[in-house]
């Protein structure tokens, strides 16, 4: 099995102070990178910052968690995210998304496409930054992007290029997944709407065993090299020492939301859902590696889980 994985984020605009303690807080207690998301309403850049905590850190690495290609070139992108590998001493791991804030495309003008046209845009833009991060120059036609004889300066430090995080809840991103990247995230299904709303069946175990079904058909002999991360789409993490009370809780929120009965048994099965006291927490850590494959986690609360991750960093 896979070493334990252990990623750390913040979910708002932290100041240097903040950023950096928190930065070396995850790496003293033994997480594996720190990745952010990236939105253009509600929050820095996300590759600024991350640039800084790669400085104020010797190990710790630096990741997406995901860029939007549809709002950059992807030429542009390579440039920025391999900059950052070689300045961080090849440090970074690449997520990478298709997007889904629609307001956000709006409020600055790029169409919003159908998800269809986003995933072919995805996949070119990983074609194209693959080919940027190779020796000597490249030339891509595509759907939506062309490049003509580009050498693209400078090059990554990690060879062939950084780790490629892909993630989704449906079959055509997970297939993408399989096929291009190193890491794949498992993600709940959104359901079509303005906003997308949430399919509260694919937070549960049965739907995480259709999705790595789709990825092991997917990727077939190259199933063994990949990592499987989840994170806690169901809510934040919860520690208590009555924890299906809180999960009948959560229950009865995602029904409110979505209209969707899950048990308190299914929500602290859940994948995406992280209840308990610190030993639940590492028992199910633990079980879901073993049941799943799934090795790399993202913790929404460092403070609260720091124990557990101590415990099982690299095991």
């Amino acid at each position: 099995m896979r070493p334990f994985r252990f990623l750390a984020t913040v979910n708002e605009n932290p100041g240097f102070a903040e950023l950096t303690s928190l930065a070396r807080k995850a790496e003293a207690v033994g997480c594996s990178a720190f990745v952010l998301p990236d939105h253009l309403v509600g929050q820095y850049a996300a590759l600024p910052l991350l640039a800084m905590v790669a400085a104020v850190t010797e190990r710790l690495r630096v990741g997406t968690f995901v860029l939007n290609v549809c709002l950059r070139h992807p030429a542009v992108l390579a440039q920025d995210l391999a900059t950052l590998d070689a300045l961080s001493g090849g440090r970074l791991e690449i997520g990478l998304g298709a997007g889904w804030n629609k307001p956000e495309h709006d409020a600055i003008g790029i169409p919003f496409e159908p998800v269809g046209d986003r995933i072919k845009r995805l996949t070119e833009a990983i074609a194209i930054l693959k080919g940027c991060f190779a020796e000597g120059p490249f030339s891509f036609s595509g759907e939506h992007y062309a490049i003509t004889g580009h050498d693209a300066a400078p090059k990554p430090a990690q060879r062939p290029h950084p780790p490629i995080f892909l993630g989704g809840g449906g079959k055509r991103l997970l297939t993408l997944a399989a096929r291009e990247a190193q890491i794949i995230g498992l993600a709940p299904r959104l359901l079509p709407g303005d906003p997308p709303r949430l399919d509260a069946r694919s937070l549960t175990a049965a739907a995480t065993e259709e999705k790595i079904s789709w990825i092991r058909e997917a990727a077939g002999d190259r199933f063994g090299e990949l990592e499987l991360n989840t994170y806690p789409a169901g809510g934040p993490v919860v520690v208590t020492g009555d924890p299906r009370a809180e999960a009948r809780r959560r229950a009865d929120r995602l029904h409110a939301a979505t209209g969707v009965e899950l048990t308190a048994e299914e929500i602290l099965d859940s994948p995406h859902v992280f209840i308990g006291s610190l030993k639940d927490l590492t028992r199910k850590f633990v079980d879901l590696r073993e049941r799943f494959g799934i090795s790399s986690f993202l913790v929404d609360d460092l403070d609260a889980l720091a124990p557990v991750v101590e415990e099982l960093a690299g095991r």
